[in-house]
């Protein structure tokens, strides 16, 4: 038997992310169903790798009144696409430009005494989130450093220097909704919010919950609720039925037909144990596929679905099509929402031992967005 093979020569890269909006609208409305406070739609790494400015609009227009990012870059791009709702921006360097997140109405999370100064600094009229480690030993100021923040902070808005707007934490455990540290969390918010009246603060906002606490645990929700992989249809608590909203599809670009015994991609850990079809698809690790997928992972091609064959390599992967007719120029859906059967972010992630969060945002520059 001698092997044939076709490829396509493609305009460009081929593969294809698409991002149903109308699942952010659900999605976003059900969470502000969820909860009494206000709803901060959380846009950080380009939302979620959904798009920042088009999650925020449509999150914006379905129930959210905040937005929430992570750096001042990111803060200020929402800006110039001439978002104006109200954002917090919550992880950034003592030496970020936190005069440009005054100019631009921009408010800022404090961690640290060290923080404090340096947005005090940059100039008058800063609004500040002091942020309390509720348990995670990660962003936040820790307790013992906590009373001496809000003592500072006070300090500072008596002299008309800074707001203090509001006061915020996480919850390390939210997506285990039984975990005794949620409740260990909880306290320890409560007690930082104690020790900030005693000094005289009376921040309007208060922010604990994320995605899993926003559905499974009320007690957490204070005053405003943070949503972020929610919104795109995520739910670490695996409690609620959200709608995915990230398609990827790649275009089938060489079809071959191999003996029995042939071997495949690098270092040849996988040889065909009979005479099949071999599909090419322009997709691989660069692009976002877990490599340590590779054993596992299936794609959807003609309504069926086929396993990935040898390694996911940096520009392409392999998929075994037994004897289906398949032709160079077809579509192959390599995770959807899984209404039609195809598979899942959340199987992908499965697949690779991660968490979906890792596979939505690591989708990389080359593969189109629709």
């Amino acid at each position: 038997m001698s092997a044939l093979a076709v490829v396509a020569t493609p305009t460009h890269h081929g593969a294809r992310l698409t991002v149903d909006l109308a699942a952010v609208a659900a999605n976003t409305r059900l969470f502000a169903g969820r909860t009494h406070g206000a709803l901060m739609a959380v846009v950080k790494a380009d939302g979620f790798g959904h798009g920042a400015v088009d999650v925020a609009r449509t999150a914006l227009a379905h129930g959210a009144s905040w937005l929430g990012v992570t750096s001042l870059e990111e803060a200020l791009a929402l800006r110039e696409a001439g978002l104006r709702a109200p954002v917090l921006s919550w992880l950034n360097p003592v030496d970020a430009d936190y005069s440009g997140a005054i100019a631009a109405a921009v408010d800022v999370a404090v961690p640290s005494r060290e923080h404090l100064a340096a947005v005090l600094r940059a100039g008058l009229g800063a609004r500040v989130h002091l942020q309390l480690d509720t348990g995670m030993a990660r962003d936040g100021a820790s307790p013992s450093d906590w009373a001496g923040l809000c003592r500072a902070a006070r300090r500072a808005e008596r002299e008309g220097r800074v707001q203090v707007v509001g006061v915020m934490g996480h919850l390390g455990c939210a997506d285990e909704p039984s975990d005794p540290d949620n409740r260990a969390g909880r306290a320890r918010f409560a007690w930082g919010l104690a020790v900030a009246r005693e000094t005289g603060l009376r921040p309007p906002l208060r922010h604990l919950a994320a995605t899993s606490a926003t559905l499974t645990d009320p007690l957490s929700h204070h005053t405003m609720s943070r949503v972020g992989a929610g919104l795109v249809g995520i739910d670490p608590s695996r409690s609620t039925v959200l709608s995915p909203a990230m398609t990827l599809t790649a275009p089938v670009v060489g079809v071959r037909r191999v003996r029995a015994g042939t071997p495949v991609g690098y270092g040849h850990t996988w040889t065909a144990p009979c005479a099949t079809t071999l599909a090419l698809l322009p997709l691989g690790y660069a692009d976002g596929l877990p490599r340590a997928a590779g054993p596992r992972a299936e794609v959807l091609l003609r309504g069926r679905r086929h396993r990935l064959v040898g390694r996911v390599s940096m520009d392409q992967v392999v998929v075994d099509v037994g004897d289906e007719a398949v032709v160079v120029g077809e579509t192959a859906v390599v995770f959807g929402p899984g209404a039609s059967g195809e598979p899942t972010v959340a199987e992908w992630a499965a697949w690779a031992d991660t968490i979906e969060h890792e596979i939505v945002t690591g989708i990389g520059a080359r593969v189109v967005r629709a």
